[in-house]
């Protein structure tokens, strides 16, 4: 039962998982897109009217601008008052405070102020005159009001008008009739003294110590306070008298004409007709009519990127990852195009859309890259006041980005692209301009600004390949050649354990990467394979000939079926050591297929020829697979076997390296190591030719430099 269900979902897991990836992307785009239904009319301030004259077909208001409502608005608020509250019972209290806290701290400090405790010759109670004096000005301050200011009216000026609640009624107040805690604490302290009929210099000193000591400020509290509820009703309803329309428009009036141009007050007009046609649909049958319409559509879209990687990129199309990031890409770009619904003014051009034919070409192909910038585009375009031109400015640019950008090996590659890629904007934003206009003089500078606009942020296409890689495990060129940079920590390591392993290496990096090109293969990705194939070699470098030094040969003391095992072994060896590193899994597929299934030849030979009686066990002298299985990884196994056998020939004639050549990939091509690589006869002669003048450039000839003849 358990292998029956195993068996199922391997078989069913895969479609499951892809149909619903599909279906919930058309999903999404069918529901970011605008519901406008037939009025879908294009128009801008300033440019003709395209269509046939329009009549309106119902009664309708005209809204106003939201510039407009913001004008009135703020006009209004001038004359808004917010509302404060007068507390008269806090007075009471606060003298009470201040009377028990006076009484005890004379008492307690009364010694403190002689002059004070002594009086004058009236016998004069200053302690009680001072008390007195104190409770009047604060009776004097609360009747006055001391109010707290809110945050947002800290820096208001003394004529800011307010309504104060006082009770049952209500009367504007200025902020000047009023006092602030800060200059409340200051009167009360100033005026407490001068009501005191004062003799000599030292009773005022000793007045002014005993008024410092009693903390005055503490007594000065707030009784008017902003009435938050109160104003934010009388603010909602002065919002609420705002008037939201200028007019209307009835039913069979002409709104424009087929070549009239667009002025202000009539794009104010359209506008609302579009507001009233999308309000009317939204509870009408119609709006599900609309919706279907969109799904079917979409759902032909994307049915036709289903079919196209079933055909043409079955490898993607069996990819989950691939297929997953495909889609991701393409609902962000839709994402950001559907913002145009929600901000009026939103910049639609700011948008890179040419990111996405960038990064899907950067880790997958070129034509898939293009097909898919074309169904975003065709999709984005729903969102775009002018289709037609968005469309027709949309495609070069995703070509231009292609082609200019076809390796991104350098930072500066990402740069060039995006002045290329404004040039291509400013270019056919012009030339329609002059098509349409026939003059310069309706040009609008602040497109080219959202064109440079748009070539910055195209450099994000840089950490979005990093970040790309790391969620679905892709390869770029910029990480490839960081793979191949010989100060990589693996590498040197490789340098120092296996030395001649380590030239092995780079002669084999050079020499596939010159076939690479030829044949139109990921040259980047040839060589950074190249570099790791034979880091399995450095648990035992010694039992490798390349780094065998002073005749030193432990295999000599080994059976060839021993000799055999440690030699194979450096393929599960080179794995481990690379899923240590974390090694990206492309460059394990090198370590793994580079011997494919072949024979360790040296010794199974060997072994027939000392035994040649007994029947050798195949399976102890073959290498465990796979074989390569794209043209990158065939490309590696030719490059390496040949490398490695011309390091044993005794004379580097044109004739032996073309035998040599010849010899090693016609027996690769016997043992059938080639049938599961995309790799045509063409391709692999085409690949020995390059082969063979490489090594003779390599082992050319050099004259004898002559010795000084005395």
């Amino acid at each position: 039962m358990l292998e029956l269900f195993s068996g199922f979902k391997s078989k069913f897991y895969k479609p499951f998982v892809r149909i619903l990836l599909f279906i919930i992307s058309i999903v999404i785009v069918t529901y970011l897109l605008p519901k406008t239904g037939k009025f879908a009319y294009e128009y801008q301030n300033g440019t003709p009217w395209k269509h046939q004259t329009l009549i309106a077909p119902f009664d309708f208001p005209i809204y106003k601008t939201q510039a407009e409502l913001n004008d009135e608005t703020n006009a209004a608020l001038k004359n808004y008052r917010p509302y404060f509250e007068f507390d008269t019972s806090m007075v009471q209290s606060i003298k009470e405070e201040f009377s028990n806290d006076y009484d005890g701290f004379v008492n307690n400090n009364q010694d403190n102020y002689p002059l004070l405790a002594k009086g004058n010759k009236d016998k004069i109670n200053y302690f009680a005159l001072l008390k007195n004096s104190i409770i009047d000005n604060l009776n004097e301050l609360y009747a006055q009001g001391i109010i707290l200011l809110p945050e947002e009216y800290v820096d208001a000026q003394p004529s800011f008008e307010m309504m104060l609640i006082k009770g049952t009624y209500v009367e504007p107040y200025e902020l000047s009739e009023l006092e602030q805690r800060t200059s409340a604490y200051q009167r009360l302290a100033r005026n407490s003294a001068t009501d005191l009929p004062l003799e000599n210099e030292e009773i005022i000193g000793e007045v002014s110590q005993l008024i410092n000591s009693l903390q005055l400020n503490k007594y000065i509290k707030a009784n008017v306070l902003i009435n938050e509820e109160r104003s934010a009703t009388e603010l909602a309803q002065l919002r609420k008298n705002i008037s939201l329309t200028s007019g209307r428009v009835l039913a069979g009036q002409r709104i424009i004409d087929q070549g009239e141009i667009v002025t202000s007050e009539i794009e104010k007009v359209l506008d609302s007709l579009r507001r009233k046609y999308e309000a009317n649909i939204v509870s009408d049958t119609d709006y599900y009519f609309i919706l279907s319409g969109q799904l079917l559509l979409v759902a032909l879209m994307f049915t036709s990127i289903y079919l196209f990687l079933f055909y043409f990129r079955r490898d993607v199309f069996n990819s989950i990852s691939s297929i997953s990031f495909i889609l991701l890409i393409t609902l962000t770009m839709v994402l950001f195009a559907s913002l145009k619904q929600f901000f009026v003014h939103f910049p639609f051009f700011i948008i890179p859309f040419a990111i996405l034919p960038i990064i899907i070409r950067t880790f997958l192909d070129s034509r898939l890259a293009f097909f898919m910038h074309v169904i975003t585009i065709l999709i984005c375009a729903f969102f775009a006041q002018n289709s037609f031109e968005f469309v027709f400015i949309q495609i070069p640019v995703g070509l231009v980005a292609m082609f200019s950008l076809f390796r991104m090996t350098r930072r500066s590659h990402i740069v060039r692209t995006a002045m290329l890629i404004i040039l291509t904007y400013s270019l056919f934003y012009t030339s329609l301009l002059l098509w349409q206009e026939g003059t310069l003089k309706n040009i609008n500078p602040v497109m080219f600004a959202y064109y440079a606009a748009n070539g910055v942020m195209l450099l994000m296409v840089y950490p979005l390949i990093w970040i790309f890689e790391r969620i679905f495990g892709f390869l770029s060129d910029v990480t490839l050649i960081e793979l191949a940079d010989t100060n990589h920590p693996v590498l040197r390591e490789m340098a120092e354990a296996t030395p001649g392993t380590f030239q092995h290496s780079i002669q084999v990096g050079n020499l596939a990467q010159e076939v690479a090109y030829k044949l139109g293969a990921n040259p980047a990705l040839v060589r950074a394979g190249a570099m790791y194939h034979d880091i399995g070699k450095m648990a035992s470098p010694l039992f490798f000939t390349e780094n065998q030094a002073g005749g030193l040969n432990p295999h000599t003391k080994l059976d060839f079926e021993d000799s055999a095992r440690i030699v194979i072994n450096h393929i599960d060896n080179g794995v481990k050591m690379a899923q240590k590193h974390n090694l990206p899994r492309q460059i394990i597929d090198f370590i793994t297929t580079h011997q494919g299934t072949t024979k360790t030849r040296y010794f199974y030979n060997s072994y027939i020829n000392k035994y040649p009686e007994k029947t050798p066990d195949i399976s102890a002298f073959s290498y465990p697979g796979p074989t390569p299985f794209t043209k990158e990884t065939a490309i590696l196994m030719m490059a390496d076997s040949i490398e490695a056998a011309s390091r044993s020939l005794k004379s580097y004639s044109d004739d032996e390296i073309d035998k040599l050549v010849e010899k090693i990939i016609n027996i690769q091509i016997e043992e059938d190591q080639f049938i599961n690589a995309p790799i045509t006869f063409k391709e692999i002669t085409e690949a020995k030719e390059v082969f063979k003048n490489k090594l003779k450039n390599i082992y050319h000839a050099r004259i004898e430099y002559p010795d000084i003849k005395k």
